[in-house]
C-alpha cells in the first residue's frame, strides 16, 4: 500500500475480472506473494475447483496461507516450487496467472513456454507486471519517484535501501508492452493482448491456448 498508495488492489481487482474461471476449474498463480489475488482466483473456483499458490519463498508461501480467509483458501494449496518449472502436468490449467515476477525471470522465453506447456487448450494465461509509463509527461515523474523516492521508502521503513534500488531497476530491464507481447506469441499464445493500467506504468498482458 505504501509504495502504490494502494494502487496495486485496483490491479489485482481488474486481474481478477479477466480470469473467466468457473466454479470447478483449476489456476496456478506464480510469484503470488501474500496470496491476496490467490485468495480471489480460490473464491472464484469454489471448492470443488483448485487454485496453486507456487512461489520460491517458503516464508511467503506460509504468509499467504495464514494471511486469508480460511473459506478462501479451502480450494487452496501452496508449494515452493520454482518458478520457471512448477511441477504441473501439461494441459492441465484453465489459467495461470503470473503476477510482479517475470521481470526476475532470466530466461523468459523458457519461463513463457512453461506456462504454455500447463495450459489446457482454451485456458487463458494472465501476466500482471510493472511496464513503461505512455502518458505524456510521466515517465520523467515516475523515474523520479522511482530513483529518488522509492529506495529511501525503503530505507526509512525495511531498513533495506538496496532491495528498493533493485526494483526500479529490475522493472526498466524488463521488456516493454509490445515486446512482451512479441514474446507470448513466440510462445505459441494466441488472441495476445494487453491492457495499461495507471498510465502504462503496470500491464496486463493475456494470450490464449487453442
Amino acid at each position: 500500500d505504501l509504495m502504490s498508495g494502494g494502487a496495486h488492489r485496483l490491479w489485482k481487482q481488474f486481474t481478477l475480472a479477466l480470469t473467466g474461471l468457473r466454479p470447478g476449474q483449476s489456476a496456478l498463480d506464480v510469484a503470488g506473494g501474500t496470496g491476496d489475488l490467490t485468495a480471489g482466483l480460490a473464491r472464484q473456483v469454489g471448492e470443488r475447483g483448485r487454485v496453486v499458490l507456487a512461489t520460491s519463498t517458503p516464508r511467503c508461501s506460509s504468509a499467504a496461507a495464514t494471511g486469508s480467509s480460511t473459506a478462501a483458501w479451502s480450494a487452496t494449496s501452496s508449494t515452493c516450487w520454482p518458478t520457471r518449472k512448477p511441477a504441473v502436468p501439461t494441459r492441465h490449467l484453465r489459467l495461470r496467472d503470473h503476477r510482479f515476477g517475470l521481470r526476475n525471470v532470466t530466461d523468459k522465453p523458457a519461463a513463457l513456454a512453461s506456462m504454455f506447456r500447463v495450459l489446457r487448450p482454451g485456458g487463458q494465461l494472465l501476466v500482471l507486471e510493472f511496464s513503461r509509463p505512455v502518458l505524456p509527461g510521466l515517465k520523467p515523474l515516475y523515474d523520479a519517484y522511482s530513483f529518488g523516492i522509492l529506495p529511501k521508502i525503503g530505507k526509512w521503513v525495511a531498513h533495506d535501501e538496496a532491495s528498493y534500488r533493485y526494483l526500479a531497476e529490475s522493472i526498466r530491464m524488463h521488456p516493454p508492452q509490445e515486446k512482451l507481447l512479441e514474446m507470448m506469441r513466440a510462445a505459441g499464445l494466441e488472441g495476445c493482448r494487453y491492457h495499461n493500467l495507471s498510465g502504462g506504468i503496470v500491464a496486463v498482458h493475456r494470450g490464449y491456448k487453442y
